[in-house]
């Protein structure tokens, strides 16, 4: 029996470290004083973004955090914590910072990104940024303001042209 349930944590210590190596981000909050309503909605609020989000035991999270390479995420692991995993590097850190704005009980932490264990304010300072989809679309547009123009002026040439013959 007891070997089984060594087993089971090991695996559930695994899981949380490969989490954590393969997110693009990885938001530590405190949720203490939340209602389950609250958490339902936040929870809700974060599948629509693709974000996973689970209550770990301390421990055992603290042993993935040291697995994984973050030891420095360890010291952020204790009291009633959940931890919101995303494929997209902004998108947990928008949607917890968002709803923590409207429910003060809902506490950033610290975090994961790209790899390097950061601080609730560079969580904060990231949440700000648009989600990949709006960085793309802001990148596009910029690629596409001078090709427009130059198509523009060769139309305006071939327009000209075609009006003195």
């Amino acid at each position: 029996m007891n070997e089984a349930i060594i087993n089971s944590k090991k695996a559930v210590v695994s899981e949380i470290a490969e989490k954590m190596k393969q997110s693009e981000s990885t938001v530590v909050v405190e949720y203490r004083g939340l209602t389950v309503a609250e958490v339902t909605e936040l929870r809700r609020n974060l599948r629509a973004e693709n974000v996973d989000f689970k209550v770990y035991k301390n421990s055992l999270a603290q042993r993935a955090a040291e697995e994984a390479g973050m030891t420095d995420l360890a010291k952020d692991l204790v009291g009633p914590n959940a931890i919101a995993f995303g494929g997209d590097a902004v998108a947990p850190a928008r949607v917890l910072a968002k709803f923590a704005k409207d429910h003060d009980k809902l506490v950033l932490k610290s975090g994961i990104v790209e790899g390097k264990v950061v601080d609730a304010a560079t969580i904060k300072e990231l949440s700000s940024l648009p989600n990949r989809e709006g960085m793309l679309s802001m990148l596009l547009s910029c690629l596409q303001s001078p090709i427009r123009g130059v198509a523009c002026a060769v139309k305006a040439v071939a327009d000209q042209k075609e009006a003195n013959a």
